[in-house]
């Protein structure tokens, strides 16, 4: 498995806790306080946190009540996805002054490939910083960039001086940078991967290059074929600029637990009105439904049915989602409900064009 390394010049742009620095900024009072963005001291899920609130071990995902319990005097903040969505336009205006080859990640993080820009400057390191420097002064926040010759890499470097910092990892740099990390900050090793590797006596990228690639696709499936060849600094996808999304979702938390399949049933005919406009809005359909349930005890449970056929009308969602339902029991009350539709007809496969590019960043 040979390849050469295609040397891009890759931004990572990451906005330092987008949505609660929005909130912060948009409110005075909040400036310098912790703030949660989303959920309760009661119930619901965190969606962002400021730094102040991370502090104490606030983040996103967690539920409401475990981050009051983390820190008493976080202040919980209603989420206004229609403002992140202006702030992120008034963001990727500035990215386009600069490459039009941009693969937006979500609102608030975007590759860039700048190998060849509007500006004309060979330094991404310069470009990442000017772009960084404009963010803050045209929009009022702080960004943070990762640079290095590939997605995998800039995406890991961003994170190594946030918040308001940069790092660039130069292609002489790149195998001692992966070798050198620790595993569990590997892009794409979750949780339950870091433990397995553990495990296997895989703490370091090293320790990771030192294994065989069958070693790794005995343990790991096709996935040890991505790990063999990352950790040498090799991943080819480019910068996207049109992503294709791999599912479509629609999910909904309850002020009240649902006790009954026939509240269940009221709420995801709701779900799946809602699902079924972003579909039609996107002209989108799949195959394969998923039910994603939370329980009060924030146990998650999910089932799915592949289908024969590309559906996105709310009827046959429905119908196929009732199926679902009614697999199994009701285990306990019941927090949240989601609906998704993934096995999309956008997605599509590329053949991936290697280029040996030389410069210096």
């Amino acid at each position: 498995m040979s390849e050469t390394i295609p040397n891009r010049k890759i931004i990572h742009i990451d906005m330092d806790a987008f949505y609660a620095s929005v909130e912060q900024m948009d409110n005075p009072e909040l400036r310098g306080k912790p703030v949660a963005v989303g959920g309760s001291e009661n119930r619901g899920v965190v969606a962002a946190a400021s730094y102040e609130a991370r502090k104490f071990g606030v983040r996103s995902a967690i539920s409401g009540v475990l981050a009051k319990r983390y820190c008493p005097e976080l202040i919980f903040v209603r989420p206004r996805f229609e403002r992140y969505k202006e702030i992120s336009k008034q963001i990727h205006k500035i990215f386009n002054d600069y490459t039009d080859l941009i693969e937006p990640l979500s609102l608030d993080e975007a590759y860039l490939d700048v190998t060849q820009n509007k500006k004309g400057n060979h330094s991404a390191s310069l470009l990442a910083q000017e772009i960084r420097k404009r963010i803050f002064e045209e929009v009022g926040l702080t960004a943070s960039a990762g640079i290095s010759i590939n997605k995998f890499v800039a995406k890991i470097a961003s994170d190594y001086n946030k918040p308001n910092g940069q790092k660039t990892v130069n292609p002489d740099e790149v195998i001692s940078f992966l070798e050198e990390l620790p595993i569990r900050k590997f892009y794409g090793v979750g949780k339950v991967t870091t433990e397995k590797m553990y495990q296997l006596g895989i703490f370091t990228g090293l320790d990771l290059k030192n294994k065989p690639l069958d070693f790794l696709e005995k343990h790991f499936g096709k996935s040890g074929g991505y790990y063999y060849q990352v950790v040498r600094g090799i991943h080819n996808s480019e910068v996207k600029t049109n992503r294709i999304s791999k599912s479509v979702a629609a999910e909904r938390t309850f002020e009240a637990n649902l006790s009954s399949e026939i509240f269940m049933l009221e709420q995801l005919d709701k779900i799946a009105n809602s699902l079924e406009r972003r579909l039609k809005k996107y002209q989108i359909s799949g195959k394969t439904v998923t039910l994603k349930i939370k329980y009060s005890d924030f146990t998650q449970h999910t089932r799915s049915k592949t289908l024969p056929y590309f559906i996105s009308d709310k009827g046959l969602i429905l119908e196929t989602i009732k199926e679902l339902l009614y697999q199994e029991r009701m285990k306990d009350s019941v927090r949240l409900l989601g609906i998704s539709l993934s096995n999309l007809n956008t997605e599509v496969k590329k053949k991936v064009v290697v280029v040996q590019l030389k410069f210096d960043f």
